[in-house]
């Protein structure tokens, strides 16, 4: 995780559905893969800044292989779509699994925060035998206007299911204020609950990762789980490089009460 090469495009272009679907969008944001069911399944988001005209869409692939001769991403179309006038927000996908392999899509951004949809399994698409969109984590502003809260992230660790979450401003350079919040539930569906016991429903979160050293608003982290150790992805920005965003990795470490810990956070500004 160190040395990494250009494989190529998922899209060269953007599906011409998507473009008509969301008027001015640009690029695609957020994508999150998975396998199962003998394929790759990647989840994206399109959207406009600050919008919830939004939808989530899936592309397959058998092989991550660009050399191989079954290299082709296949377009699976739209997966869940919001609209003004929804209370949520349909971007920044994660596809996590419950402790029976069952798939599920967590996902939300601001309006009234983070979502849950099961999956089947069978086409990675919505399930028809579960048609609630369950509701995990929000956050509320006076006035009635969305809090900020998104990029959602499930794992499960020790028998217990854990949801990560980024507060405040993404995608302003050095004045970003992101910071990784983290809380736990019995279910994947949730109630998930921090350290103190507070509802992540109630605008609670345990607090896991914020600026430090020359890093500024670390935030939307992913975590690959590779045998004993759970490596937590996330982009955070410069502040030695004006602001130029830049992936980082470290190796999450756990106390005896069950909770992560990134061991950046010692440098906490």
């Amino acid at each position: 995780m160190v040395e990494w090469r250009w494989c190529g495009r998922v899209f060269e272009r953007n599906p011409g559905w998507v473009t008509d679907a969301i008027p001015g969008v640009g690029d695609l944001w957020a994508p999150d893969i998975s396998f199962f069911g003998g394929k790759w399944h990647l989840y994206y988001a399109a959207s406009t800044f600050g919008s919830n005209r939004s939808l989530i869409g899936l592309v397959t692939n058998t092989t991550l292989d660009p050399d191989s001769p079954d290299y082709a991403w296949i377009d699976e179309g739209k997966v869940i779509a919001s609209q003004p006038g929804d209370d949520w927000n349909a971007i920044d996908p994660n596809l996590a699994f419950d402790a029976a392999g069952q798939p599920w899509l967590a996902f939300g951004s601001y309006w009234s925060g983070i979502k849950l949809r099961k999956i089947d399994p069978a086409t990675g698409k919505l399930a028809a035998d579960d048609p609630e969109l369950y509701a995990l984590a929000t956050r509320s502003r006076s006035g009635g206007a969305p809090g900020a809260i998104e990029a959602a992230f499930i794992i499960q660790h020790d028998g217990a299911f854990y949801l990560f979450v980024s507060f405040d401003a993404c995608c302003q350079g050095v004045a970003s204020t992101y910071h990784v919040r983290v809380g736990r539930a019995a279910q994947i569906t949730g109630p998930y609950l921090d350290r103190d016991g507070k509802a992540m429903l109630d605008g609670g979160g345990t607090l896991l990762l914020s600026a430090y050293d020359r890093w500024r608003g670390p935030g939307h982290n992913g975590i690959f789980q590779d045998g004993a150790t759970d490596w937590l992805f996330y982009h955070a920005y410069d502040a030695r490089e004006v602001g130029v965003p830049k992936l980082r990795i470290e190796a999450l470490t756990w106390d005896d009460e069950g909770w992560p810990h990134a061991p950046s956070a010692a440098l906490t500004d």
